[in-house]
């Protein structure tokens, strides 16, 4: 059925999602059945070039030869043992992960949401064991305009109604502070205070970047305070943000790295809790676990994306190709956008909510060959694969205007 080349085909499909799939997401009215680097084919032949790359966990793009390869080499061995059994890729993914991260132990999920949580027990049972906080009276600091998923516990402490209403009761032991505002973190450690849970650059509030000066002040605070820095880099880390880490660029460690998105190389799902054996040492046999975290064709695949960022090539492609993207959007500014924010490849752009909403502009971005998402309302982002070439990059950036102007013009 594809490219089947008429309207029809994905008219059909598209009743088929709408009866049988639950409603929890507004897609945009495009049905990819291919992809191939930065650029992916819908079901009657038209390509679009992505500019969203799976909310980075398309980082090294669509079918990547050498991800692909250590996939296909894989499947041919075994794909799942449960980690009831050693694995002979695990040990190796394990110690290679490590070793980017700086750090010595890494525990293996699937999803980012898993590696949230399972931060959060890790951090709950270091208060207790390692800080001493009284039994049941852990609490973690989070953040205003956090995005860490969108389980029972993660959206207990999100600001976002949409994902909170008619899901309570929520999960106690979360304080939020502004985000960007370091007086304000300090001010809300007491001794109940086990961890600090942060993104070093909020993706889902609109690829907010925080004062220079902050993620700095945060590792100096819950050190002082002997506090778990605790940094979300599911969708900043590995090369999106032009380094390996977010925190990377502002000379920052913290305690925890989660990671995820992007470490299952666009193929399956895999993420990761990467510290150091004194905090992750806290965990026993039989506390946490997961059938299919650390399974040999996840951990093959994931070796292979630690072997291309070892190279240092992604993170300085998505540094030079942000330094381009930033300047080009910048030109934008006045003429329907009012602000652009971000770091690498990774770009929050405010739509002047006079011309539309940020929904409209990425509808009108596809139908000229941009694939894009909107959030909150009038803002959208850019975050094309690492492997995109300029040209390409360049060419978005002119449908955008080209968008943009058509707006102006109605």
């Amino acid at each position: 059925m594809l490219h089947a080349g008429t309207a029809q085909v994905a008219a059909d499909l598209l009743a088929v999602e709408d009866e049988h799939l639950a409603h929890n997401y507004h897609p945009l009215e495009v049905i990819v059945a291919e992809g191939d680097g930065a650029w992916v084919t819908d079901v009657t032949g038209r390509r679009y070039l992505d500019c969203l790359a799976a909310y980075s966990a398309v980082n090294f793009g669509h079918g990547h030869p050498g991800l692909i390869a250590a996939a296909k080499q894989q499947l041919d061995r075994i794909t799942l043992t449960s980690r009831a059994f050693h694995n002979d890729r695990l040990g190796p993914f394990a110690e290679a992960l490590a070793a980017l991260a700086h750090k010595d132990m890494v525990l293996p999920m699937n999803t980012g949401a898993e590696a949230v949580e399972s931060a959060i027990k890790v951090a709950r049972a270091w208060g207790y064991r390692v800080k001493g906080v009284e039994q049941g009276r852990a609490t973690i600091i989070v953040m205003d305009g956090n995005f860490h998923g969108r389980t029972t516990t993660i959206i207990s402490f999100s600001n976002d109604e949409q994902a909170r209403a008619d899901f309570g009761p929520y999960t106690p032991g979360f304080v939020s502070v502004p985000y960007g505002d370091a007086a304000a973190l300090e001010a809300a450690i007491d001794e109940t205070t086990v961890a600090v849970l942060i993104e070093p650059i909020q993706g889902e509030a609109g690829i907010v970047v925080p004062p220079p000066g902050y993620l700095p002040a945060v590792r100096d605070i819950t050190s002082r305070n002997n506090v778990l820095m605790i940094a979300d880099e599911i969708q900043s880390g590995l090369g999106r943000t032009g380094s390996t880490f977010a925190c990377d660029l502002v000379g920052v460690v913290p305690d925890l790295y989660l990671l995820g998105k992007a470490l299952g190389g666009g193929i399956v799902p895999l993420s990761a809790v990467v510290g150091n054996r004194d905090i992750l040492g806290v965990l026993r046999p039989g506390e946490h676990g997961s059938t299919f975290g650390g399974n040999p064709l996840a951990a093959s695949i994931g070796l292979a994306v630690v072997e291309l960022l070892a190279s240092g090539e992604p993170q300085e492609r998505a540094a030079l190709l942000g330094a381009r993207l930033r300047t080009s959007l910048e030109l934008l500014i006045g003429r329907g956008v009012t602000e652009v924010r971000g770091a690498g490849l990774w770009a929050g752009i405010d739509i002047d909510p006079a011309l539309g909403t940020g929904r409209e502009v990425c509808e009108l971005l596809m139908q000229r060959g941009v694939l894009a998402k909107d959030t909150h309302g009038s803002t959208i982002r850019f975050a094309p694969p690492i492997v995109v070439s300029p040209e390409d990059l360049d060419w978005a950036v002119a449908q955008l205007d080209a968008v943009l102007e058509e707006l102006r013009a109605r």
